[in-house]
């Protein structure tokens, strides 16, 4: 599994951050895992915590001993964190196309698009169109399959 995860990071081809930064990450994603109360909640911070780990010890800042893979209780999170951190890398790709920019191809990014002061938080560290962008972006939005 450990490959399988190396391999996904470095298409994801995320910017290697400081170990204060994925340490701050993990301490975020915990408190909110335990303020979480849904079924789905706990399900979607669960996995935000795995990738913060996984990142971190891809990117040569291991934080903790990463859960021991469990054949019944982690292929959910597994499963959820691919679909919703991949779904984001493409939706931020896919928009950068439709609104013209060359440099879709560059643009690796997994915050949530389904807030819009993070659309253009993307925007600004790309060579992109704010307007254009936006707007692909909403459009987008109607259909893509975002995951909280």
């Amino acid at each position: 599994m450990v490959k399988v995860m190396q391999r996904w990071h470095r298409l994801l081809g995320l910017k290697v951050q400081s170990s204060s930064w994925y340490k701050a990450r993990l301490r975020e994603e915990l408190a909110e895992r335990r303020e979480a109360r849904t079924f789905l909640h706990r399900l979607s911070e669960t996995a935000d915590v795995f990738y913060t780990l996984g990142r971190a010890q891809c990117d040569g800042h291991p934080l903790r001993q990463f859960p021991t893979f469990h054949l019944y209780k982690h292929p959910p999170i597994y499963g959820y964190m691919l679909l919703k951190f991949t779904s984001r890398w493409a939706f931020f790709r896919t928009a950068a196309f439709l609104s013209g920019s060359t440099a879709y191809r560059h643009i690796n990014e997994v915050v949530n698009p389904a807030r819009d002061f993070k659309i253009r938080e993307v925007a600004s560290r790309h060579p992109v169109e704010l307007n254009k962008f936006e707007f692909a972006c909403h459009r987008l939005r109607h259909f893509w399959p975002l995951l909280p």
